[in-house]
């Protein structure tokens, strides 16, 4: 550099702050406040949107699950059936598909392979035979453990 010409640009050594000491670059500052409050805010919004979708499908879910813990049950009574040549009494219960019943004979189980679990809401299932329209009847009452109801509340009854 020649006398007399000034140099444009940043000062040698690097940028310096008023106080002489270094500067943090941009890209090491972190953020603000205020865009902290828009990730929140962009978050928030899209867990109340996404949420209640999520938990209505996991009620349909359990409702899912205790049709097919019902069904399940009834083939094993069928088998039972076929085999004892009745269902097992209301006394007897579900549980005469795991154990053998006083006075059966012809009994050739167990009809199912673990034992019978509660309904997805953690009771029991209701078996009662005669059922009110057939030979027998499987009740779960449902996430609300009432009579009645709709949606994750619905009874599933068999049959």
């Amino acid at each position: 550099m020649t006398a007399g010409t000034a140099r444009v640009g940043r000062p040698a050594g690097g940028t310096r702050s008023l106080s002489g000491g270094r500067r943090t670059p941009l890209a090491a500052r972190g953020f603000t406040l205020l865009e902290l409050l828009v990730v929140v805010t962009i978050i928030g919004l899209l867990a109340a949107y996404v949420g209640p979708k999520y938990f209505s499908q996991l009620g349909r879910s359990e409702q899912g699950i205790a049709r097919a813990q019902v069904e399940a049950f009834a083939r094993a009574l069928d088998t039972y059936r076929l085999e004892v040549g009745r269902y097992p009494t209301t006394e007897e219960g579900l549980n005469a598909l795991l154990l053998r019943p006083a006075n059966t004979a012809k009994w050739n189980g167990p009809y199912l392979q673990k034992a019978v679990p509660p309904d997805p809401w953690g009771r029991a299932y209701m078996y009662r035979a005669p059922g009110a329209n057939s030979d027998f009847e499987i009740v779960s009452y449902g996430k609300d453990g009432q009579p009645g109801g709709t949606g994750d509340a619905a009874d599933v009854i068999y049959p």
